[in-house]
């Protein structure tokens, strides 16, 4: 046995293969979140057909998960920071599985609203607890990179899913969408189970009964080696809510939090806006549905690329690259109407620098919030964000019913990455204080 702090251990050692397992685990995890998010849009003409749901009460059912991830970030987050990231993450799990089950089986659009809004607890709070795992499962030297391909798992399932709803939807109805992602969401609960170990981080810091043996398993677990004692106990104080608007956090809880909310606006206006657009514009909607994947093409590649980038250049860097990117070719969209092939060119290239600033902004959230709070601190910046997910189609369809062009409405939707690069460079001053214990 050694006798040393097992997070220096972590941070200092090389990747193991369980370390790996566990963070590509997590990847998996944020798939089902782009799986999700997507199988509710497919679902959705199916829907309005069986109960004849107008198109506004049809806008505020897709909005409900929305609303329960804002919810389940902050609540479910703040939760894991408590009772730890494991047991949070099974929780939710069990919540998605059950919700995905109950939307199949639902027998009105108000009691799938409710559904969905239950189910997006558990797919919020999943996210703010996956965040926080890949960073500690992670070492130092690829803790950016870890967090960076766990948010790339949301593109990737947004693919994947979309691809297998138009496959179900040619052989069934919209049901049969919801009851793949139950299927699929039970099926990883014994996954997470067996291979998903408790932080060393939190065992640390919390301390629960029979830490050390509990540390020391987790440890063995990963394929490190035990350690003989624990480290010095540090000052404890309960972990309270408000622990992130102290003075000291309070800056980097607002910045990151406006930085993160512009962002997503932007963002959710390419995820929710293409399809409608491109058959307003005169295509079919399979075509609609083509370029929305070519979105999500990019942005997995964007995240994938800037995951990389991240063992050589600093995630501040990153970011003012990927915003000031995603700001120029969200505005291009909007005169991209030539043709169907410049639309999805347009459309993938938007797609690739949104959500690379928003895998960098994963990151940024787990180097800078401590490790007490880190699980709680992501959970509220994600859930207060998801808040401009939800606005994001309520305000380009007013700029459009006011009588704004395509061309308008981009420009003016791709102001949310450039408020968010001002928020972080704002931040950048912040984070330039004395690290807080």
């Amino acid at each position: 046995m050694e006798s040393s702090d097992p997070r220096l251990m972590i941070d200092r050692a090389d990747m193991r293969p369980m370390q790996i397992v566990a963070v590509i685990l997590c990847i998996i995890l944020n798939a089902l979140d782009g799986f999700d998010v997507l199988a509710i849009s497919f679902a959705s003409p199916g829907i309005a057909a069986e109960w004849h749901v107008e198109h506004a009460a049809l806008g505020l059912l897709l909005a409900m998960e929305l609303f329960g991830m804002a919810a389940g970030s902050v609540l479910l987050g703040h939760v894991a920071d408590r009772i730890g990231r494991r047991p949070t993450t099974l929780l939710c799990l069990a919540m998605m599985a059950a919700g995905m089950a109950g939307a199949a089986l639902a027998s009105s659009v108000q009691m799938l609203a409710v559904v969905r809004l239950c189910t997006g607890l558990g797919i919020g709070g999943m996210l703010a607890c996956i965040n926080a795992m890949a960073a500690e499962y992670a070492n130092a030297r690829n803790r950016a990179l870890a967090v960076t391909l766990m948010a790339a798992g949301y593109p990737a399932g947004a693919i994947i899913g979309g691809s297998i709803a138009s496959l179900l939807l040619a052989h069934g109805g919209w049901r049969d969408i919801f009851t793949f992602g139950a299927l699929a969401t039970a099926a990883l609960l014994p996954l997470a189970w067996w291979l998903l170990p408790e932080s060393i981080g939190f065992l640390v810091r919390k301390r629960p009964a029979n830490a050390l043996a509990r540390i020391n398993a987790a440890l063995r677990r990963l394929g490190h080696e035990s350690v003989a004692a624990l480290p010095p106990a540090e000052e404890r104080h309960r972990v309270a809510f408000g622990e992130l608007f102290r003075p000291g956090l309070l800056g980097r809880t607002a910045w990151l939090t406006l930085a993160y909310f512009a962002h997503i606006t932007t963002f959710y206006f390419i995820l929710k806006w293409v399809p409608k657009i491109v058959v307003d514009l005169g295509h079919s909607p399979s075509a609609a549905g083509g370029v929305l994947v070519w979105a999500n093409v990019g942005g997995l590649s964007g995240a994938l690329l800037f995951s990389l980038l991240t063992r050589r250049w600093s995630l501040w860097r990153l970011l003012g690259v990927s915003l000031v990117g995603s700001a120029i070719m969200v505005t291009c969209f909007g005169h991209a109407t030539a043709s169907l092939g410049q639309l999805s060119l347009a459309a993938g290239a938007a797609g690739f620098f949104a959500n690379a600033a928003v895998v960098c902004l994963y990151a940024l959230m787990a180097e800078l919030f401590p490790v007490q709070l880190r699980a709680g601190g992501t959970g509220f910046v994600i859930g207060t964000g998801r808040g401009g997910a939800a606005i994001a189609p309520v305000i380009a369809g007013g700029l459009f019913g006011a009588g704004f062009s395509l061309a308008q409405v981009s420009l003016c939707m791709a102001l949310g990455s450039v408020i968010a690069l001002a928020a972080l460079l704002r931040l950048r001053i912040s984070a330039r204080k004395p690290a807080l214990a």
